[in-house]
């Protein structure tokens, strides 16, 4: 990775698989820094947003935003909406960025459609909203906004990825937070910070990090129907990411669902 690159290091998701939480890891450890929030035309110092909100806005502001504190600062852009970029679109990243280090976190497609949509009514209906959500007009509308299908195409937004970056880390949010400090350190090896250490500032905030959560999903109630209706609509994707990513996926229990 050298000064080549506007963005060094670039998580494109999965929404809801501890994006947020993986970018308040590395930001623990020198050289890795995060952009000046500009909120609300990026989403605090971990999403810029370039290519969907802000792309009109010219290649010379995406630098700006990230410019360097120092020449051996690396530079974090964790927008998880990259994710479903086209072909086009990940091309031009390969050219702002062309020695990159890609992360890709996955999750169960359905737990993770469920906790989307839960961010998306915080979003649209308030944390006033009490009951459950059933299927219907507003969980259509959900379901548009979250673009439910286009994030559950793991498989297919990895190979768009992969076809500029053959080397970006696939990572299964099971996995990820069986062992958290061993995925922690495979992270830093791909990233070619194996032996970093947290800063001495930061440290009681990584080890607060390895025991907790940055973000807790909503607190609604989704209906079994829907549960359900979510496991279906990603069934196949589950099925394609399975066979061609070597994921498993087993946090979605549907005998569990309520």
């Amino acid at each position: 990775m050298t000064a080549r690159n506007i963005a060094d290091v670039i998580c494109i998701g999965a929404q809801k698989a501890s994006t947020s939480w993986l970018h308040s890891v590395l930001t623990c450890f020198a050289p890795f820094e995060m952009f000046p929030d500009h909120d609300p035309i990026t989403s605090t110092t971990k999403e810029a947003h370039f290519w969907d909100w802000n792309h009109h806005r010219g290649v010379e502001w995406y630098r700006d935003l990230m410019a360097r504190p120092t020449p051996d600062s690396l530079m974090l852009d964790f927008t998880p909406e990259y994710a479903i970029l086209n072909a086009d679109q990940i091309a031009e990243c390969k050219e702002l960025n062309p020695d990159a280090k890609v992360i890709y976190l996955l999750r169960d497609p359905t737990a993770r459609a469920i906790s989307a949509l839960k961010m998306y009514m915080l979003w649209h209906l308030g944390e006033g909203h009490a009951e459950p959500l059933k299927l219907g007009d507003i969980f259509e509308k959900l379901m548009k906004d979250a673009q439910v299908p286009r994030h559950a195409d793991y498989a297919g937004n990895a190979a768009r990825w992969r076809a500029q970056y053959p080397d970006m880390l696939i990572l299964n949010y099971e996995d990820f937070h069986t062992d958290r400090e061993a995925s922690i350190r495979q992270v830093l090896s791909y990233l070619g910070a194996a032996d970093a250490q947290p800063r001495p500032a930061d440290a009681r905030r990584f080890q607060q990090l390895l025991t907790s959560r940055v973000w807790e999903s909503a607190d609604f109630a989704i209906s079994r129907e829907v549960q359900m209706y979510l496991h279906g609509q990603t069934w196949a994707a589950r099925l394609e990411a399975e066979r061609s990513l070597g994921m498993r996926f087993t946090e979605f229990d549907p005998a569990a669902a309520e």
